[in-house]
């Protein structure tokens, strides 16, 4: 009880059994991302410290050893009869380290509780609104947030399960057709993979009932085509965090045109507000950072009281997400504090690229930003001023950074300056500056 166990897996019925386990044991799991390298599940696994690991092989090998270590395709997890032990359940202990990095690039481990998991099986339920007999598929990863939840949701409310290893908008129709699918998550840039399928319409699709997304910025014309591809599914946007879960929740009859760049109103038990810098709350439609409370929010970061301390002030925990909310009490999600760029649903944070970036021997400042793509979201971008009589090419400087990065964290552009970046008078980046050329026709909403 209490020891960690890691997973390093892609979708499928080994993942969810294996997540039953733990839960019902006591044992708390480490879900890592599939796409990160090596270096970075290292940095993971020396954090958390688990004493086993059950991995796939075509996944990254950790180098860091551990006791106990199974390839679940090569050799199945035995079987054993023995009586299941009395289930363990604490709402106040550790289900699972969901990690993200942090802005050093430092992984941090988000404490998700049992009590934490709970709530968010009711949010998960208030917005997708499960019926008995449903068919729930995990098209985007188990590892995710987005997903995460869904293991413990489905069955709470009587729907079953399906998985796939990985999301193509084919094997999506395919699954969909097959199973009857019901209920799914997806995160924009699956959704536009879908709409752009040119044989999506070929697939009978007609049983989906709720497509609930979420962790990237979606534009209004991708909603449209959505509605266009699958008019009777209900829609629902919603926004959160690794270390809140679900925070609010657009429904589908709240899809209007007014209505499409806001992310929702808090679920049920979630106290959100947006916040001065003062630190009072903000009047309607003035910016400022939001601030949730509530039982799906974390107990904290996993051997890090220090970015707890700072997460945690005055009973509320601090999302580094500003955003509005208006006098109908709808939320708006506007820019990063942190500066995080959102591609594909995953989060990239600027300084672990800029740190990275920094390493070259030819680099003299950079700045990392996000830049708007119709595909992912956002794209990673780079500006790079480098040292006088040194020389570097777009495509070096991208292999050099594939060594340390998971290729989502790679910049997808790289723009070289001879001016020196813009600065504050403090002498901190003006990111903002750089990016208002890229933004300047188009409304950025997170969600």
């Amino acid at each position: 009880m209490g020891d960690r166990f890691a997973l390093l897996l892609p979708n499928g019925p080994d993942y969810i059994e294996l997540m039953y386990a733990c839960s019902m044991l006591g044992v708390i799991a480490v879900p890592l991302n599939t796409r990160l390298s090596t270096k970075e599940i290292d940095r993971v696994l020396e954090d958390a410290r688990p004493r086993g690991i059950v991995r796939h092989s075509s996944l990254a090998v950790p180098g860091v050893q551990l006791s106990w270590q199974q390839v679940i395709d090569e050799e199945p997890l035995p079987i054993r009869n023995d009586p299941a032990p009395k289930v363990f359940y604490d709402p106040e202990a550790v289900l699972g380290l969901i990690y993200t990095s942090g802005t050093t690039g430092q992984p941090k481990g988000v404490m998700v509780t049992h009590g934490n998991i709970l709530a968010d099986v009711h949010n998960f339920n208030y917005w997708m609104r499960y019926t008995e007999g449903g068919i729930y598929l995990h098209a985007a990863p188990i590892f995710h947030i987005a997903d995460f939840p869904g293991m413990f949701a489905a069955p709470a409310f009587g729907a079953s399960q399906i998985t796939i290893p990985k999301f193509s908008a084919q094997t999506f129709c395919e699954t969909v057709e097959r199973e009857h699918v019901t209920h799914t998550v997806l995160v924009p840039t699956m959704i536009n993979l879908l709409t752009q399928f040119p044989d999506a319409r070929k697939y009978d699709l007609s049983s989906l009932q709720v497509l609930a997304y979420g962790g990237s910025p979606m534009a209004p014309e991708l909603v449209h085509r959505t509605r266009d591809l699958l008019p009777k599914v209900k829609l629902i946007q919603v926004y959160g965090l690794s270390e809140t879960g679900f925070l609010t929740g657009l429904q589908d009859q709240e899809h209007t045109e007014d209505k499409l760049i806001s992310c929702g109103r808090p679920c049920p038990g979630v106290d959100l507000l947006v916040t001065d810098i003062s630190g009072k709350q903000a009047d309607a439609g003035q910016a400022g950072e939001l601030i949730a409370r509530g039982a799906n929010v974390m107990r904290g970061y996993w051997n890090n009281p220090e970015e707890t301390a700072e997460a945690f002030r005055n009973g509320f925990f601090h999302t580094g997400d500003i955003g509005h909310q208006d006098a109908g009490g709808y939320f708006y999600i506007l820019d990063r504090l942190k500066d995080m760029i959102v591609t594909g649903g995953e989060n990239v944070y600027s300084g672990e690229v800029e740190a990275v970036i920094y390493d070259h021997p030819a680099v003299r400042e950079v700045a990392v930003f996000g830049v708007p793509d119709p595909q992912w979201g956002e794209l990673v971008m780079a500006c790079v001023v480098l040292k006088p009589g040194t020389a570097l090419t777009a495509d070096d400087l991208v292999a050099f950074c594939r060594r340390s990065l998971a290729s989502y964290k790679l910049p997808r552009r790289v723009e070289f300056s001879e001016a020196d970046l813009p600065k504050s008078s403090t002498g901190k980046m003006l990111k903002r500056t750089l990016r208002e050329r890229f933004w300047t026709q188009q409304q950025r909403a997170v969600s």
